[in-house]
């Protein structure tokens, strides 16, 4: 069990239950997954520019990148139906952990003038959707196997009810959050 994980179970849930005045550990709000995607816009005229977006996210998250594509044709865009337009990655469990640890502490003090994350980033419904402007700052990431530097979103679901419950949560677990 990763350092994150028994975090959530010894400092998290009791936090929270005191908090939002929960009967049940049951009802306590948890992450359900990680979703890392890279919408790659160059990728519909150089197919080439897919595998470096699938390599970074590869690198990034310790398993295979999913190939996403267009859903309908968009004139405008010069984009058909069934072009390659970008990359995901789904993290859970144990992976989902490591992954927030490795970006906790070691990615997010990389990136320059860091001053916390924006609290805007929130759904509605405690999900939270957030976006790095450099994948290099993960030291997974070789520089001379990239072609150019990209960003990418990631997006922290979780089962909380409101986006007090969901930015507590997240707050609790570690995610450095702009002082207002």
């Amino acid at each position: 069990m990763s350092d994150l994980a028994e975090r959530y179970q010894a400092v998290v849930i009791p936090a929270l239950r005191e908090r939002f005045k929960y009967s049940s550990c049951m009802q306590v709000p948890k992450l359900t997954k990680v979703v890392l995607n890279m919408g790659i816009a160059e990728a519909v005229g150089n197919n080439k520019i897919v595998q470096y977006a699938e390599y970074s996210l590869g690198q990034i998250s310790g398993q295979k990148p999913v190939v996403t594509r267009a859903k309908k044709s968009v004139a405008a865009f010069k984009l058909r139906e069934g072009q390659v337009i970008g990359c995901m990655v789904t993290l859970r469990k144990r992976r989902m952990y490591d992954f927030l640890e490795r970006l906790f502490y070691i990615a997010l003090p990389r990136v320059r003038d860091f001053r916390g994350i924006p609290r805007r980033g929130f759904d509605g419904n405690g999900n939270f959707t957030m976006g790095l402007k450099e994948q290099i700052v993960f030291p997974e990431i070789e520089i001379d196997k990239l072609d150019r530097v990209r960003g990418f979103d990631l997006t922290f679901v979780t089962t909380a009810k409101s986006d007090e419950e969901g930015r507590m949560l997240l707050e609790q677990l570690g995610l450095p959050f702009r002082k207002n």
